[in-house]
């Protein structure tokens, strides 16, 4: 499951970041990049973090916990930065309503995942609880990456700009549909699916679900507004 997800991020973002970045044709501001570098390096961590736990490495595994915890605290503070960044560059092209709605997805997002990150490192003396929450945290963020293939293969041509908030909840479906392979397997070893993955699933979908109305409310405008006028 970590290799599809570290799978899944890489080729997701091949067509808009990974192959105009090789080409010196993609143009982004410091912080897409260093946002980019920190959450494609969580992939392989991911990886490298599952690896070691199924190897029985266990205290290889707990030692580079804390390089976990230094990252994703880095990703969070730089996909709230990356959302600001958004919100300006809407803002600078003359839709500034539309980077401010839009602008719930990737701060509901990385809320999301680190809420569940933080729930991951409580449980780690419960792996069976600790391994389902890293996954569904790593799950939680590969929307962005799926979405791009929507966009370069579905998107309709019109005007640069944020996309509309209702377009992000299909990513999100298919992202999900990894948590149904896990909890497949969780049915077919244990006979029962595990609370974590039930709970996690549902809660994961109503917060992409719910962005659609809720990006749409003047609190919202209010509060993402506020935000934007802090940064320019």
């Amino acid at each position: 499951m970590a290799l599809a997800c570290a799978a899944t991020a890489f080729l997701g973002f091949a067509p808009t970041y990974w192959a105009p970045l090789v080409h010196r044709t993609f143009s982004a501001s410091p912080v897409i990049h260093f946002h980019g570098l920190l959450f494609f390096t969580w992939s392989v961590y991911f990886v490298l973090q599952t690896w070691l736990a199924a190897s029985g490495r266990v205290v290889n595994h707990r030692s580079l916990g804390i390089v976990g915890v230094s990252l994703a605290t880095a990703m969070t503070i730089f996909g709230f930065l990356a959302s600001v960044t958004s919100m300006k560059h809407a803002a600078a092209i003359g839709q500034t309503d539309a980077g401010i709605s839009f602008s719930i997805v990737p701060m509901s997002g990385i809320a999301f995942f680190a809420i569940v990150f933080v729930l991951a490192i409580m449980n780690t003396r419960r792996p069976e609880i600790h391994k389902r929450l890293m996954l569904l945290a790593a799950v939680s963020i590969l929307d962005a990456a799926i979405a791009r293939w929507f966009l370069t293969f579905l998107a309709p041509p019109g005007p640069p700009g944020p996309p509309p908030v209702p377009v992000t909840i299909a990513p999100a479906v298919v992202a999900a549909l990894l948590l149904v392979v896990a909890m497949v397997r969780d049915w077919r070893t244990d006979g029962r699916v595990h609370p974590v993955y039930i709970a996690g699933t549902l809660a994961l979908l109503a917060v992409k679900v719910l962005n659609w109305p809720v990006s749409e409310t003047a609190a919202w405008h209010s509060f993402a507004g506020g935000i934007l006028a802090l940064a320019q």
